[in-house]
């Protein structure tokens, strides 16, 4: 390989990463122009568009997305050969992306963005739309850096930490006439509900725990986001069973009757999920450690109190 197509894979990778022309630039300390001018390059030799504009951003080719899965491991092994400690927080101009749910996005991201405020004022990051049924692809494919979410099943390649383990608590209005005793399955059951279905289906976790019990319940209302949930359960009659994440971070615990409800419903830990090929990303590793510093040192805090509440 001639070094003009190994300076063009390298910018070609940073574009990649960036999804950004100038951003790329930035990231490169090159010019606009100059990293237009590779593009043009690229074009040529590969005879491929590579880059489609989208909006502000560009959108990869099927061929462009194909090429970086084959170059992108050895060009980030050769990197971190030469430059292991590349990474510096307070000057680094990276992009990050993260698939990730909206409960997790209103938990996590303003937490980070003080964060990079104070310590890394040079860093981006991005959320993506995040389904359990994608996680291998996405992070094969390099679109995302990690993934925050329920993935039970190992993947391959795919390396994990903990984050906290999801727990089921059911809550109401202070003077519900279900409030501060504890519920039998029969009550539990002919309780109108509301639920939190992203898909808009009326069907959920708690559904399936009564069906195996020969039950069902009377789902009365439906919102496509948690944050929508508190608004209404405190000034309606209707129930909600909801992880004990979204009401530590929508509501006030002792504002509301919290109580287990009364049947078993399997929660789901959390992880934060990367490739293996990233595991020596010293920019990702810091990234990872302040993601679980949050939930290791603050976040879990949170839980255990509102767990003790609904236990009492």
């Amino acid at each position: 390989m001639r070094p003009q197509e190994l300076n063009l894979l390298v910018i070609f990778d940073v574009i990649m990463t960036e999804r950004s022309i100038s951003r790329a630039a930035q990231q490169l300390s090159l010019t606009q122009p100059a990293v237009s001018n590779a593009v043009a390059k690229m074009r040529s030799m590969w005879k491929d568009d590579l880059f489609i504009k989208d909006g502000r951003g560009i959108q990869p080719t099927a061929y462009a997305q194909s090429l970086w899965g084959q170059i992108r491991d050895a060009l980030q092994s050769l990197n971190l050969a030469i430059k292991p400690d590349e990474f510096n927080a307070q000057t680094s101009k990276r992009t990050f992306r993260i698939a990730v749910s909206g409960l997790m996005v209103d938990i996590l991201w303003l937490e980070l963005r003080l964060l990079f405020e104070k310590s890394a004022p040079g860093i981006r990051l991005h959320a993506l739309p995040y389904t359990t049924l994608d996680t291998q692809k996405l992070l094969d494919d390099s679109d995302v850096d990690i993934v925050i979410g329920a993935v039970n099943a190992a993947q391959e390649n795919i390396l994990s930490t903990h984050l906290y383990d999801t727990i089921y608590l059911c809550v109401m209005r202070k003077d519900h006439s279900l409030a501060d005793k504890k519920l039998s399955i029969e009550e539990f059951a002919n309780a109108e509900h509301l639920l939190v279905s992203l898909s808009g289906d009326t069907y959920g976790t708690v559904d399936n725990s009564l069906n195996q019990l020969g039950l069902s319940r009377d789902i009365a209302m439906t919102v496509n986001h948690f944050s929508s949930v508190m608004p209404i359960i405190n000034k309606s009659n209707l129930i909600a069973t909801l992880p004990s994440s979204a009401i530590h971070k929508y509501s006030d615990p002792e504002q509301l009757s919290i109580s287990q409800p009364p049947i078993n419903i399997q929660g789901n830990p959390i992880s934060m999920l990367w490739h293996k090929r990233q595991n020596d990303d010293t920019g990702l590793k810091w990234l990872r450690k302040q993601i679980s510093n949050k939930f290791i040192n603050q976040w879990g805090q949170g839980l255990d109190n509102l767990h003790r509440i609904s236990d009492k």
